[in-house]
């Protein structure tokens, strides 16, 4: 670490336990002390955690333009305090990479920032509206969707309509997720526009679902009209092979700043932000890609001109 009086093992094993382990500067500097007899401050702690995110940031920056090359990434975004002021951490993935950005604002101005002009995959995501600025092709959660139709029977238990649509509602969509495509020996223009032709087929049906109630005064009125505006973002994995029904993955991959966030409060700094974000990506990409996140951080560190 450049000429600092601490050594790439002892950082790596500082950035592990306040990224993995999630633990306080406080109890870091407690532990280094109670166990292997090592006095360090605080503020030398945070220093050296700065300092390894600006070497490591070449390989943070790859990531972010790995995310945007995908040909599919799923994005969600969970709340965050820096310097006591409240903010939003942006979280963008791929099964191989997890990426995080602190921002201000939850507008649709981060999306946009996030993945870039060039990108031209599938974006998987909510119904929050931030995410509408997207004009390619864009899946909507049906976790989301489907979860929202268990909440409207719990608040209506008699009403068996309600009840019979929501039924309905999944087994169309358990159908969509279980068609197995069109005929392999057809040619892939035939093939690409069979799965078209099947996902407009979906699309049409779970319209004549909804169609009885939106603007309605109905108790579905509201799940219907939402299924009217987002109608042509609900089957995009029908038509695209691989592709999720479900922003799933980045709503766990936010889960662990969210226990970062209740344990340490946020950050108190831009700074502070940055390091923790980059650290967060790396080592969460790390671990999704079945690398150890401290041995990986250890090896990148200790090359002797490390991202040069």
């Amino acid at each position: 670490m450049g000429q600092g009086r601490m050594g790439v093992r002892l950082t790596s094993v500082i950035a592990y336990l306040r990224t993995v382990m999630r633990l306080p500067v406080r109890q870091i500097q407690a532990y280094l002390a109670a166990l292997h007899g090592l006095k360090i401050s605080t503020g030398e702690i945070v220093e050296l955690l700065h300092r390894a995110k600006a070497q490591l940031h070449p390989l943070v920056a790859a990531l972010k333009q790995e995310i945007r090359a995908s040909p599919a990434v799923q994005a969600d975004e969970t709340g965050w305090r820096e310097d006591g002021k409240n903010g939003y951490i942006w979280s963008v993935n791929t099964p191989w990479v997890r990426y995080y950005e602190y921002h201000h604002s939850r507008g649709h101005e981060v999306v946009e920032t996030l993945l870039g002009t060039d990108f031209q995959g599938v974006l998987g995501s909510d119904f929050y509206a931030s995410y509408n600025v997207y004009a390619g092709l864009h899946q909507r959660c049906w976790v989301h969707l489907l979860r929202d139709c268990h909440e409207l029977k719990e608040q209506h238990p008699d009403d068996a309509e309600v009840h019979q649509w929501a039924k309905d509602v999944k087994a169309l969509y358990e159908r969509a997720v279980a068609y197995a495509g069109p005929d392999q020996n057809l040619p892939p223009a035939k093939q690409e526009a069979a799965r078209h032709k099947q996902q407009r087929a979906f699309e049409q049906e779970l319209w004549q679902l909804c169609a009885p109630y939106a603007h309605t005064p109905s108790p579905l009125h509201t799940l219907c009209e939402r299924v009217e505006r987002f109608l042509p973002e609900l089957f995009v994995f029908v038509a695209v092979p691989g592709g999720p029904a479900h922003n799933t993955l980045a709503e766990r991959s936010v889960r662990p700043l969210v226990i970062a966030r209740k344990i340490s409060g946020g950050t108190r700094s831009p700074n502070g932000s940055q390091t923790r974000m980059a650290l967060f990506s790396l080592f969460g990409s790390w671990a999704a890609q079945g690398l150890n996140p401290f041995f990986r951080c250890l090896a990148v560190l200790a090359q002797p001109h490390p991202l040069g």
